[in-house]
């Protein structure tokens, strides 16, 4: 729990950084809730990134692409993962804050330990096979020790840069280390925006599965619970896809105002790769958002897909049933002629009359059928 670690964190940050977190920087790192949002010292930068993830095993509440229940997309609904993430970075360390089981954090942790020991495309020199968290203070995994799982990391850059002297990425690639602690915090905020793929394809199922259900021909659509909670995790991932952009163009406008190190062309390329690096995670948030109103406008037109057959449906059963009417007008008019208690009336003693009221009645529904099915009142 990053509140129990909180004064081991301080004092590390004292010890590497030369200052700690404030209060209200802290409040802001311990609470669920946070939307994504940016802040800023004299001596560190604070980004808060809610992420997007499927939750663990929605991947089987799917048959396939198109073949689910009901159940299955509201389970996959509850599972989506918008846990916030906080990030302080400093001139020389990189504090995050992670929720329980977040595979981000685990992927990171291992990428940067196989980096530093000289692991598949991560040469290394100077160093040998030292680890890029051996300076790193972390509690314990357990998580009952972590409660909610909010483990703190702390890396120093000056490791960082000693293994990557001679080596440094300059965009080249994700295989190097990162020179700087907002260069590591970018590639960790877009590999979170990334991860929305999994979870794109998981609402592309959920709400595939309703569409189809929702214009299939046969019975009635019973799920709009489903698609209504499936409309409203929409707009909250908007809103939190927005948060999002919103923090990032904040993180943005703050690294403008940073001085440009003029005497060092190495930090002013790297200063300009960070300006793009975080550009493209912007843009990517941008394609995330666009991804997300597309869903929004697919699951509206559905519904008003929805109440155009079903109007459509309605004028079907109608017309046919006016057609009925129409016909049996003229044979009710018939009988009501006939049935008249006059004695006088004609045919009404005659052996073959019924025959011919018969016939008459006959031809009429005949004559009828034909001219609406010539205009096209009946279908084939």
């Amino acid at each position: 729990m990053f509140e129990v670690q909180l004064d081991r964190a301080q004092q590390q940050l004292y010890r590497l950084a030369g200052g700690g977190l404030v209060d209200l920087h802290v409040s802001d790192l311990i609470n669920p809730q946070l939307p994504s949002q940016y802040d800023y010292t004299s001596w560190y930068d604070l980004l808060v990134f809610r992420r997007l993830a499927a939750g663990h095993g929605t991947e089987r509440m799917f048959l396939d692409e198109e073949h689910g229940t009901a159940s299955s997309a509201s389970q996959a609904l509850a599972s989506i993962d918008t846990s916030p993430v906080g990030f302080a970075v400093f001139d020389r360390v990189l504090l995050t804050v992670h929720p329980a089981d977040c595979s981000v954090r685990d992927f990171f942790q291992t990428r940067l330990s196989q980096l530093g020991q000289g692991g598949p495309g991560s040469p290394v020199s100077g160093q040998g096979g030292a680890s890029p968290l051996n300076d790193v203070t972390r509690p314990a995994h357990d998580d009952e020790e972590a409660h909610l799982g909010v483990d703190p990391y702390l890396i120093d850059e000056h490791h960082l840069a000693g293994l990557t002297h001679g080596h440094r990425t300059e965009g080249r690639g994700p295989s190097r280390l990162p020179p700087s602690p907002a260069d590591l915090m970018l590639r960790i905020v877009n590999h979170m925006v990334d991860s929305y793929l999994d979870l794109r394809r998981l609402l592309t199922r959920q709400l595939g599965y309703l569409q189809q259900d929702m214009l299939s021909s046969s019975g009635r659509f019973r799920h709009w619970q489903a698609l209504l909670a499936s409309r409203n995790t929409l707009h909250m991932l908007e809103d939190i896809c927005e948060d999002q952009r919103s923090a990032l163009q904040e993180w943005i406008d703050a690294l403008e105002d940073w001085p440009v190190p003029t005497d060092d062309p190495v930090a002013a390329r790297e200063r300009e790769v960070l300006r793009v690096r975080s550009r493209d995670v912007q843009e990517h948030i941008e394609r995330v958002l666009n991804h997300v109103r597309r869903l929004e406008t697919s699951s509206e037109s559905a519904v008003q897909m929805h109440f155009s057959l079903q109007g459509s449906r309605t004028n079907a059963i109608m017309r046919t049933l006016t057609v009925l009417t129409a016909i049996f007008l003229p044979l009710n008019l018939i009988t009501g002629v006939f049935g008249m208690n006059f004695d006088a009336l004609p045919l009404i003693h005659s052996s073959g009359g019924f025959w011919l009221a018969f016939g008459l009645m006959g031809l009429v529904v005949v004559m009828l059928v034909w001219w609406f099915r010539r205009n096209r009142y009946l279908g084939d």
